[in-house]
């Protein structure tokens, strides 16, 4: 079991005021704060080890390449992939555009690319220009009212064909919480030679992952969501594909041998890490790799199951609040919601007011939210630094949120957006 006082305790940001509210933060799947030893690991590279990686022999580049590739190692082992697997990118937007320019530059006129209707931009955009430049088409999986893909419509519709050379579709929804079944999903699109892309920015925090039990061939994640620090992301491949897929920026570092008439290219993941790369960064999520490693990731998930059931069952009890998704049942630990008609950038500045941090918008997920009709929602989102305590501020502030905008309390419970 997650001793969280004694996580919170290497969490220096978590013991700090918001004027003279105590910090509640539920924005982790926006950002997550960052313990003290990933901080120190960074700080440590910088003082005493500072080098561009992979070209001075000196002491010092000899070090920073060592850390560099060390990081590399302990992501791929956090995934259960091996070191040759792994791209470092600058974020989770940058490996899901590698992702659809690389595969993008096999599409052609009648092909397919499906999504959902359920991704956040990033694993929307790419995909939109790489058929734009290819000729190739978008199609995507709807969601029912209460998140979950609707398999039954896409397998009516025969959504994945033989026309279908990509599925790229998120592990679980920034929004909803609800992940798709990846599971049927990989087997469907495997069944018609497809490559299956998981954008697992809000998976990979939170659960214990193994990419060969996912089953699919790339796996896009971030470091900052992940206690790491910001500008650092992987690509995880299977490393026949990453072979197959042509380089997606030209520099140094990432090739073989050039020519005025022409280059050749280096072997993966090099071949997709041109320049100078995040060492300092990469340093750091490869210190938060070994944080959570220590805490365990069983322990986080289960943490995660049940702040987030006592979140739901709490949040029921305030009134005109609506679940976008389920509002009982399992689900990721990203929880929106309206609040009356009150627009979410209010209730986030009330609820501010109380030190509590949340996030008001559509998430970087607009078409899900237009799904629901709704512009915008609140979303709250917990991590294994959260306690029940919290929540309980977060229903408190939503409360004096209804209570500043003269709203009747007696108005009806909650139910889901659909």
């Amino acid at each position: 079991m997650l001793d969280v006082d004694a996580v919170r305790a290497g969490f220096p940001i978590l013991a700090r005021s918001v004027g003279e509210a105590p910090l509640v933060y539920l924005d982790s799947a926006n950002t997550s704060q960052k313990p003290l030893a990933v901080v120190k690991a960074v700080e440590e590279f910088y003082l005493a080890h500072n080098a561009n990686v992979a070209r001075a022999m000196h002491t010092l580049g000899a070090e920073a390449t060592a850390a560099y590739e060390g990081a590399r190692a302990k992501v791929a082992g956090f995934i259960g992939a091996r070191p040759e697997e792994i791209v470092f990118t600058k974020n989770a937007s940058e490996a899901l555009n590698l992702a659809a320019y690389t595969l993008g530059a096999g599409l052609k006129p009648g092909d397919e690319v499906v999504i959902s209707v359920a991704e956040h931009h990033s694993n929307i955009v790419p995909w939109q220009l790489a058929c734009e430049r290819t000729g190739a088409t978008l199609r995507w999986f709807d969601v029912t009212d209460d998140g979950t893909f609707d398999l039954d419509r896409a397998r009516a519709e025969a959504l994945v064909n033989e026309r279908t050379k990509v599925v790229s579709v998120t592990a679980m929804s920034n929004v909803t919480g609800v992940g798709a079944p990846l599971t049927e999903i990989t087997a469907w699109a495997h069944g018609f030679g497809a490559v299956v892309v998981a954008d697992g920015a809000q998976l990979v925090p939170h659960h214990p992952v193994d990419v060969t039990a996912l089953g699919v061939d790339l796996l896009a994640f971030t470091g900052h969501k992940l206690l790491g620090p910001t500008g650092i992301g992987v690509l995880w491949g299977r490393y026949g594909l990453l072979e197959s897929l042509p380089p997606f920026l030209g520099g140094g570092e990432m090739i073989e041998v050039v020519r005025m008439s022409g280059s050749t290219y280096a072997r993966p993941p090099y071949r997709f890490e041109a320049g100078t790369p995040p060492i300092a960064q990469a340093v750091g999520l490869g210190a938060a790799v070994d944080y959570l490693v220590g805490v365990g990731m069983d322990a986080v998930a289960e943490h995660d199951k049940a702040v987030t059931a006592y979140a739901l069952d709490r949040l029921g009890t305030v009134p005109a609040l609506r679940f976008l998704g389920p509002a009982t049942g399992e689900r990721g630990s990203a929880l929106s919601f309206t609040l009356a008609d009150i627009h979410p950038h209010d209730v986030m500045q009330v609820l501010d007011a109380h030190g509590v941090a949340v996030r008001g918008g559509h998430h970087c997920a607009r078409p899900l939210h237009e799904r629901y009709g709704v512009q915008a929602s609140v979303r709250a989102s917990t991590y294994l630094y959260t306690t029940y305590a919290e929540i309980d501020a977060l229903v408190e502030a939503l409360m004096d949120t209804l209570r500043f905008f003269r709203l009747d309390p007696g108005l009806p419970g909650p139910r889901e957006v659909g």
